[in-house]
């Protein structure tokens, strides 16, 4: 059989086993090598370093250990070795270790359903050493010696051509320490499918900082290679706000507020801390753990996301770390080959419950707010107020306490500085203040010349129905911009930049932006137009003027 236009570089046609394509006629089928199988099921369980590393981990947490220390080059693939202080591993043990599904964690399907361990399948250390270069050093407390093994495709190999294939006695402490090398190192594409070491560090870090988090009575420690200080580093005695203000900063752990739900109907209990409406993000932060176990969930980061949505302003985002206990034989574990995602019933009903929770928490602590305001630039004074002349000795309050000036104030540490919404105070507010005394003989001339005095009318808003006026307002509607509209709707007004240019500076959460003062008053007094056509005060003349002067003043404007 000939297959048309497949041609070699000579251009004589090719038969469709020349070709690669199937022959006539069903293909028989045949059991894949069991070195396919084993690296088909390695890439499904162990697809980052990341991964592998989570793996190591709770195998760590399994053993006991109150201390694990993380060494990594390269993102991880170069080099991956986690060192614990757990019970160890027993040397008669060793030759099977790296076998699929050899485990001391579980013996019967039906123990799945009271499983509290991390591990239940015996299949992350096989994975790795079917992709990587794996090192086993471990001792047990009633060892004399630790004991050091290489395994590569699930078999103990010798650590040099020629040499025993048996673990061989080493000097150690206890526990044990397991070490990766040449990740993916024969699976080329998905070794060239990691874009940068940094990045896939940034995720190492990120799982590291989950467990440090949620595993109290145990101290994680994560370097790269060749660097003298840590990424990471949580003590053993440390609380659990401590570590989240180790790993994830001041500014989250200052602001959470703890909650806890239970419901034995539901067979549950859930705890953790969420940040309170002070605090919001650019993204959404959820440590998620379901019987100890790190996990993610759909539903419960929307339904926590939608809960923060009454309470935080438009883009921003909460930070919650959420550890929920439920009965062992309420959870499937057994679902996704990273046990990323698991299972559980009334899953509906257990989010409302712990969302409600967390929705009561903020609304106990929303009545206190901190926002961001200004810092007052030196020398700017409210407007027809100079400073006040520190060497005048007339320059006090009844004669006997000396004003003090900015230039001779010191600094306020920053926990005395005032918080509040630019809404609710201006910023005059926060410049300095003369005396009375001053205030008065230097305004008095210019108030004794002009008097105003305003009442409320009290009247109702008028509707306005002018189909002109709708049609405009529905024009600014239509071309409005939300990201401007959010600027000015919260700016504080930071002070001229350049009259000439009509150049005036202002403030919007942490960015400070340059603005043309006369097209910005120009829209604003258009749009206030707008808004409230029909709606505006009566001016009150104290003597009617003449219809003659009225309308001479009209036929001026009009030339």
């Amino acid at each position: 059989m000939e297959i048309d236009g497949i041609q070699d570089h000579r251009g004589v046609k090719r038969t469709a086993a020349d070709a690669g394509f199937p022959g006539p006629g069903p293909r028989k089928i045949q059991a894949l090598d069991p070195d396919v199988v084993n690296k088909i099921a390695a890439g499904e369980i162990i697809v980052a370093p990341m991964h592998a590393l989570k793996e190591l981990i709770e195998n760590s947490v399994d053993a006991g250990a109150t201390a694990v220390e993380i060494l990594v080059k390269d993102g991880g693939l170069k080099l991956l070795q986690i060192t614990d202080n757990g019970h160890g591993i027993d040397s008669e043990d060793l030759p099977i270790l790296c076998e699929r599904f050899t485990t001391s964690k579980l013996k019967a399907f039906e123990d799945l359903s009271s499983i509290a361990t991390y591990g239940f399948r015996g299949e992350a250390l096989a994975s790795i050493s079917h992709i990587a270069h794996l090192t086993v050093t471990t001792k047990t407390a009633g060892s004399s010696c630790a004991w050091r093994a290489y395994y590569r495709d699930g078999k103990l190999v010798p650590a040099k051509p020629g040499q025993s294939a048996e673990p061989k006695p080493t000097a150690g402490r206890g526990g044990t320490q397991i070490t990766v090398e040449d990740l993916f190192y024969n699976v080329p594409t998905r070794r060239r499918a990691f874009r940068s070491a940094s990045e896939e560090y940034a995720k190492i870090l990120d799982i590291v900082g989950r467990y440090a988090v949620h595993c109290n009575g145990v101290s994680f420690s994560c370097k790269k290679h060749g660097d003298s200080g840590v990424s990471v580093s949580t003590p053993v005695n440390s609380s659990t706000i401590d570590r989240i203000r180790q790993i994830h900063g001041s500014a989250v752990a200052n602001e959470l507020i703890p909650f806890d739900v239970e419901d034995s109907a539901l067979g549950f209990r859930a705890s953790g801390f969420a940040s309170n409406a002070n605090y919001h993000a650019k993204r959404t932060v959820i440590l998620l753990f379901i019987n100890h176990r790190s996990v993610e969930s759909s539903g419960i980061r929307k339904a926590v996301e939608q809960t923060y949505s009454a309470f935080l302003p438009k883009g921003g985002h909460p930070f919650a770390y959420l550890n929920i206990e439920i009965e062992p034989h309420r959870v499937d574990v057994n679902v996704h080959p990273t046990k990323r995602e698991v299972n559980f019933l009334n899953e509906d009903e257990i989010i409302e419950l712990i969302c409600n929770a967390v929705r009561t928490k903020l609304a106990n602590v929303d009545s206190s707010r901190t926002f961001m305001t200004q810092t007052l630039l030196p020398g700017i004074h409210p407007s027809g107020t100079p400073p006040a002349d520190t060497s005048s000795p007339r320059a006090t309050i009844e004669g006997k306490v000396p004003l003090r000036t900015v230039a001779g104030s010191k600094r306020p540490y920053e926990n005395n500085l005032v918080r509040t919404d630019v809404k609710m105070r201006k910023i005059t507010s926060m410049f300095p203040v003369g005396t009375p005394e001053q205030g008065a003989n230097q305004e008095g001339g210019s108030r004794s010349q002009h008097t105003h005095s305003y009442e409320a009318s009290g009247r109702e808003s008028v509707n306005i129905r002018l189909t002109s006026v709708k049609n405009l307002r529905a024009a600014v509607r239509s071309t409005m911009h939300n990201s401007l509209t959010d600027i000015f709707s919260s700016l504080t007004y930071v002070g001229l930049v350049d009259e000439r240019r009509r150049i005036a500076a202002i403030q919007s959460g942490v960015k400070l932006y340059l603005v043309d003062y006369g097209m910005v008053c120009n829209e604003f007094f258009y749009q206030i137009g707008l808004t409230d056509f029909g709606n505006f005060g009566v001016i009150n003349l104290e003597s009617s003027p003449r219809l003659v002067d009225l309308l001479s003043l009209a036929a001026a404007g009009r030339t």
